[in-house]
Formats: C-alpha cells, sequence, structure tokens
C-alpha cells in the first residue's frame, strides 16, 4: 500500500511554486464593501463598517454645508436681435398666444378684402327632435322657406310625414348664396325614411328632384331555443331573445301553466319571433309569433291568433285559454312566502299571512292578474305603496312593497297592464311584491282560485292557422 501510494504521489510533474505577493496584489482581493447584514461580528463586518464610517467622514469633511448655498452660473436673459432670433426659432403654447416664427410684411400685390370670402357649400347632419316635424327640422338646420316647403310637398308623395320618427337623421348639404342677407340654398338632402325606403333630394338645372332608394327587407322570423336552466327569463335572454318577446312569451306560457311551478330546468323553450333584416345590415324584432315549451312528454306549441276581433293564444289543436286572472303578477317572480300563518320576519311572532309573496329584482313590472278598476293607490301602513283593484263577481286583488306606482284612484285596467314596480317599502325584508286576492272583501288564497274561459277554432280559422303554424315550424333555429 505505501509503494503505491508513494508511486501515486511522485506520478506526474511537481507544482510550480508561486511567486510571493506584494501587498498592493494582496489588498486588491480584499473585499472592502461587504454586505453589512451578513456575517455581523466577523472581522469582514468590522471592516465594511469602517469603510462605511470612513466614507461618510469623507463626505461630511467635503460638504459645503447646509447654510451656503452652491452657486452656479445663470446665463444672462437674450435681448435684442439676440431674443427676437431665438424666438423667431422657438415654439410659443396656444395658451400664450402662439406668436412665435418669422413675420413677413405685405408686399405690393396684397390686397385687403372687402369681407371674407364665404365656404362655397356647407354638409351639416341635424335629427328631427322630439317634439318636432319634418319641417321644422329642416328650417333649423337654416334652409329658405320655400325650399322647405317643396321638400316638404316632394316628401309627403313617398311617404306620410307622420310617419318619419323622430331620431331620424338628415344629412343635409347647402350651397352657395347671393350674400349674407339670405339663407343658403338646399343642394342635397338625403335621410331614411322608413326601415325599408331612402329618400334622397338634389338640385338640378335649378329645381329640387326627389330619388326614392327602395332597400330590400328579409322578414324570415327569428327563432331561438334553449334550455330554462336555473331562470326561464334569463336563460331566454342570453340566448338572444329580446326583452319584449321573452315577457311576451312568459304570459303565453301562464294561461296553460305555472311557470314558477310547472317549468323545470331540464325543459327547453321554442321562441319565434317577427325579424326583418335589412339590406344595408339593420334588424328589426317585433312581437311574439309563437311560444314552445318541450318537457319531454309534453311538447307545448302556443301561437297567437285574431279571432271575433279579439287575439287569444291557441295550442296546435285550435284550442285557446284566456284567463281572468294571470298565473304571477310578475314574469320573472317566484314564491317567497305562501298564504297561511307564519312567523313574520320582522316582528317574530306567528300571525296571518293573507297573500302570496313573489320575489323579483327591483323595478319588475307589476301586472294587474285581471280587468278591473284601482280601489286605492297609494301608501298604507306595513303594505308600503299598495295598489287595491276591484274586479266583477265581488273579486279584488292587492298588491303591496312596490317602489313606485303606476295607476291612480278610479283608473280602469286591462288584465296584463302595469300597475306599479317592484320594491320592498313598508314592513320588508327585500324587493317582492306581497300578492291578496278577496272575495267580499275577505282575503282568500290565491293558489285556490282559478278562472278560465276556453275558445276552440273551426272550420277555414283552423285550416288557416294549422297552416300558419305549420310555416312557423319550418323556420330554422338561429345559428343552425
Amino acid at each position: 500500500m505505501e509503494g503505491a501510494g508513494s508511486a501515486a504521489l511522485s506520478f506526474g510533474r511537481a507544482a510550480p511554486a508561486l511567486p510571493p505577493q506584494s501587498l498592493a496584489e494582496r489588498l486588491s482581493h480584499v473585499d472592502w464593501v461587504p454586505d453589512l447584514g451578513a456575517r455581523i461580528g466577523t472581522a469582514e463586518w468590522f471592516r465594511g463598517a469602517a469603510t462605511c464610517l470612513a466614507l461618510c467622514t469623507i463626505t461630511i469633511a467635503l460638504a459645503p454645508g447646509f447654510h451656503r448655498p452652491v452657486l452656479g452660473d445663470t446665463p444672462p436673459a437674450l435681448t435684442g436681435a439676440a431674443w427676437e432670433e431665438a424666438r423667431a426659432q422657438s415654439i410659443s403654447p396656444l395658451a400664450l398666444g402662439a406668436d412665435s416664427g418669422r413675420r413677413m410684411a405685405a408686399g405690393a400685390l396684397v390686397r385687403p378684402l372687402a369681407e371674407t370670402p364665404e365656404r362655397p357649400t356647407v354638409e351639416l347632419t341635424t335629427t328631427i327632435g322630439q317634439d318636432e316635424d319634418f319641417g321644422d327640422a329642416l328650417r333649423r338646420a337654416g334652409m329658405p322657406g320655400n325650399d322647405v316647403d317643396r321638400l316638404t310637398s316632394l316628401v309627403s308623395g313617398a311617404v306620410a310625414l307622420g310617419d318619419i320618427k323622430a331620431g331620424t337623421r338628415l344629412n343635409v348639404t347647402l350651397g352657395r348664396r347671393a350674400s349674407k342677407a339670405v339663407a343658403r340654398p338646399l343642394e342635397h338632402l338625403a335621410f331614411r325614411a322608413r326601415f325599408d325606403l331612402a329618400l334622397s333630394v338634389a338640385r338640378t338645372a335649378g329645381q329640387l328632384a326627389l330619388t326614392r332608394q327602395p332597400i330590400s327587407i328579409d322578414r324570415t322570423p327569428l327563432r331561438i331555443r334553449g334550455s330554462v336552466g336555473s331562470s326561464l327569463y334569463r336563460s331566454a335572454r342570453a340566448a338572444g331573445a329580446p326583452a319584449k318577446a321573452v315577457e311576451a312569451y312568459i304570459k303565453a306560457l301562464a294561461t296553460r301553466v305555472s311557470v314558477g311551478r310547472d317549468v323545470e330546468p331540464s325543459d327547453n323553450f321554442d321562441i319565434i319571433v317577427e325579424q326583418a333584416r335589412a339590406a344595408t345590415g339593420e334588424v328589426q324584432l317585433g312581437q311574439l309569433l309563437l311560444a314552445g315549451l318541450d318537457q319531454g312528454g309534453r311538447k307545448l306549441q302556443l301561437m297567437p291568433w285574431n279571432e271575433d276581433g279579439r287575439t287569444n293564444w291557441y295550442d296546435g289543436a285550435g284550442t285557446g285559454e284566456r284567463k281572468g286572472s294571470a298565473s304571477l303578477p310578475v314574469s320573472n317572480g317566484h314564491i317567497t312566502s305562501s298564504f297561511g300563518m307564519r312567523r313574520h320576519p320582522l316582528l317574530g311572532f306567528v300571525r296571518m299571512h293573507k297573500g302570496i309573496d313573489f320575489g323579483a329584482p327591483w323595478g319588475t313590472p307589476i301586472h294587474a292578474t285581471m280587468e278591473g278598476t284601482v280601489a286605492f293607490a297609494g301608501r298604507t301602513g306595513g303594505y308600503g305603496n299598495f295598489v287595491k283593484l276591484n274586479h266583477p263577481g265581488g273579486l279584488g286583488t292587492g298588491y303591496g312593497h312596490m317602489s313606485r306606482i303606476a295607476v291612480r284612484p278610479g283608473m280602469h285596467v286591462e288584465q296584463g297592464q302595469v300597475i306599479g314596480y317592484v320594491g320592498s317599502t313598508g314592513m320588508s325584508t327585500g324587493p317582492h311584491v306581497h300578492y291578496e286576492l278577496y272575495r267580499n272583501g275577505t282575503a282568500i288564497n290565491p293558489a285556490s282560485m282559478s278562472f278560465s274561459t276556453t275558445a276552440r277554432l273551426g272550420g277555414q280559422a283552423l285550416a288557416s292557422f294549422k297552416a300558419r303554424l305549420s310555416g312557423l315550424m319550418g323556420v330554422r333555429v338561429a345559428g343552425e
């Protein structure tokens, strides 16, 4: 082992001896500014502390002191020709007049103008206001009276002036005038008179001429289908159905089913709405054409149909049902408290609850559940803002905790008419409507009453109804 070790140690060349380092070389490898936050108390730390103290001492010794200002060289202000030259080459801000730059005096060929020249034409856009007609908007744009009279005569031959809606934008071009004392004459006018018609008026050879520009319209209805989910209203709106169509859809369903009790999250809704799509890209949505609900084993298809001057909702067999009272006073409400004895949420003791509470978002419209007359509309006790309606046959309904009342005593209201808006006035813990039903002045359970009359289509009316329904069912779902 020793022999092997000796051989191993003697193998190769011996390391050369390093020359001794000078003091300067040894000092150059010393870290004079170590981290004072580490290895506190060691020789290296004290060396760093000494370096920091030395640097601070030198700085204080060389500082001029806070009582003596440091003087600097300030250039003298420019004056005379030097100032003018510098000003000509500078850019002054608008707030100070922006009068910098070089200026040249007017030459012999420059002559002052007797008056400021006008632009040959003026282009402007005006909008028909809420309380003005077509002619008023033209006069407000600055047109002379003879042009306004001629324009109204030309346009009225193409479309009734009363049919031009407020908010219609008029693109106007006014021409050159003979003097500033008169109004500019009309050169060109263009606007959208109807959804399917654009009109333009131009001056040719001194005369105004009207040009009609019909716009092609595709009137294929819009069909939307989807799952009910946690909220029928929110799911239909998320699928793209307009708010008014969803409200009409829920009211139509309420004539056959209880939206709050019978409609399940797994059910599928089917909504068809009037739609007009212009070739220019605009889209208008109209009335609800079909309200469908697929509940697996049961399919409900309701379509509005005018019979004997009255529009009702009929199912696929031509059977209609017109209820005297709606299922819900709010279209997207849910029952939060039923009729009967309960512990009052604010008073804490058990007492009779004379109605049904329907929770709904603040400001949701409240509808009259039956046709009747407003007997009371105002604030009363714990009901807050309250409306009471009297109906034929000794019946009455009450609606409490409204945020705002939309009727007054003595008014006649139709079934479904808005009489107020959901709130939380009076003794209430949150936004809802308290709905009561009375018979001869005594409160009864609203869920125990059902009033309906049934109508049936027959003959040619039934055949026309089924043909229309078959055509609607052939409409493709949007996006498919």
